[in-house]
């Protein structure tokens, strides 16, 4: 045994412990916590400091009276040179005791420990035995001769109380944070899911369900969905509706538009066909594609829309035939005074509606006479006056439409050129007769 002296403290040491405590008593300044510690020891414990620490034990175990043991004195051992002698000298007495007090008594083991029947010392759970002192809101760590008054994970000691840490003040999630009692609870907003740290969240694709009836496109924390040509968004976002085209505009279509899944189509009425473009209608030739019920006799002429079989050129008398389109009047005939000298037959056709005013036939005289004037003129056929002559020069003339017309309709004008010289006091006239078919449509 030896004595070192630290910070006016004195400590035991047996020789045996020297090289390994030496290092750990070069004076290091101990923290008495007796007096740095309010109140270290409770109910009615004494605090007693030790180096690098401190115990708490009961009050009356220092009211004992320390007295030294009595102590024998040390054997001297005779000069063997001279032989042994019967009788041995009294010892020198032992040292006196350091005066720190030592704790006796009939206790035989520390505080926090109790006695086994074995003789042994056995740690004593003050958790369990329920004989701590912590507060309700703590909780009891049973340690080696005592206990340890601590706070749950999720809590802080405030004021000797444990009270909630609010986790979500300090961002521990990425996205949403519900704090409850001693923890903390991470959510993410919709379009995200919890990944397996349990803080961050991670984007869903949520186009891999298939939300959408036609196309998806995943976006950070959503999606979105788009629709076919000819579709639109219904209001629940991921529905698509057909797009009705035909009712955008009355001149998408030429005749009729009838609307599709996704598109539309037109539709031409009969004696037509849909044009390359998709939209406009174009009259079917029936008289060149052989389509036609005219016979060998008949012939046909075809108009916007249809056509007609027109039959051979007959000729009424007195009027003869001169070609498959003409009928004269010969002026030698006593019944041909006053009646046209020749009555030519044309035909043609109309658009139904056609704008006006538009020019629509042009009338010319074919033999001019010294002296001569020509004057032209709707003879009949015009009763609901659609058109009238415009003369253009001394010999020639244009019919002009001045009405809309609507079809189908068939109209029968008798043009008639008049040919005036007053040098031979010669007046005569011709007639064209012309046929108008005016169709159903306007196209």
């Amino acid at each position: 045994i030896f004595t070192v002296i630290c910070q006016n403290k004195w400590v035991l040491l047996c020789s045996g412990c020297r090289n390994v405590l030496i290092n750990a008593l070069l004076c290091v300044p101990d923290v008495d916590e007796c007096r740095t510690v309010p109140d270290p020891c409770r109910g009615d414990m004494l605090c007693v400091n030790q180096n690098g620490g401190y115990l708490c034990i009961p009050r009356n175990m220092y009211n004992y009276n320390y007295r030294p043991d009595p102590v024998p004195p040390e054997p001297v051992y005779p000069d063997t040179s001279v032989g042994f002698s019967d009788t041995f000298p009294p010892s020198r007495p032992r040292p006196v005791e350091p005066s720190y007090p030592r704790v006796r008594g009939t206790a035989p083991c520390i505080l926090g420990y109790s006695a086994a029947e074995d003789g042994t010392c056995n740690d004593i759970d003050e958790c369990e035995t329920n004989s701590h002192h912590c507060n309700p809101t703590q909780v009891c760590i049973n340690t080696a001769g005592g206990y340890t008054c601590s706070c749950s994970e999720g809590y802080w000691l405030i004021g000797g109380q444990c009270q909630d840490i609010d986790e979500c003040r300090y961002g521990y999630c990425q996205q949403l944070c519900a704090n409850v009692p001693g923890s903390y609870s991470c959510s993410c907003n919709p379009g995200f899911i919890l990944n397996p740290d349990s803080r961050t969240c991670q984007d869903v694709d949520e186009c891999e369900d298939d939300p959408c009836s036609h196309g998806c496109f995943n976006t950070y924390g959503s999606f979105m969905c788009n629709c076919d040509e000819g579709f639109e968004l219904a209001a629940d976002g991921t529905t698509c509706i057909d797009l009705d085209e035909c009712s955008f505009s009355e001149f998408l279509c030429q005749n009729r538009c009838v609307n599709t899944p996704g598109s539309f189509t037109c539709i031409c009425p009969p004696g037509y066909y849909v044009y390359e473009d998709g939209r406009s209608c174009e009259d079917i030739n029936e008289c060149d594609t052989g389509n036609n019920t005219c016979t060998t006799a008949q012939t046909c002429f075809n108009f916007q829309g249809g056509y007609t079989c027109l039959d051979p050129l007959h000729c009424d008398l007195p009027y003869i035939e001169v070609s498959d389109n003409q009928c004269m009047c010969s002026a030698e005939n006593p019944a041909c005074r006053d009646k046209p000298f020749t009555i030519l037959y044309r035909h043609m056709d109309l658009s139904s509606g056609r704008s006006v005013p538009a020019d629509i036939f042009q009338m010319q005289a074919t033999t001019r006479y010294p002296g001569a004037f020509y004057i032209f003129q709707i003879k009949s056929g015009n009763e609901g006056r659609e058109f009238y002559m415009r003369q253009t020069s001394n010999v020639s003339a244009t019919l002009v439409l001045s009405r809309p017309i609507k079809g189908p309709r068939e109209v029968v004008l008798d043009l008639e050129m008049v040919t005036v010289n007053n040098v031979i006091n010669f007046r005569g006239s011709s007639i064209i007769r012309l046929t108008i078919f005016v169709s159903e449509h306007p196209f």
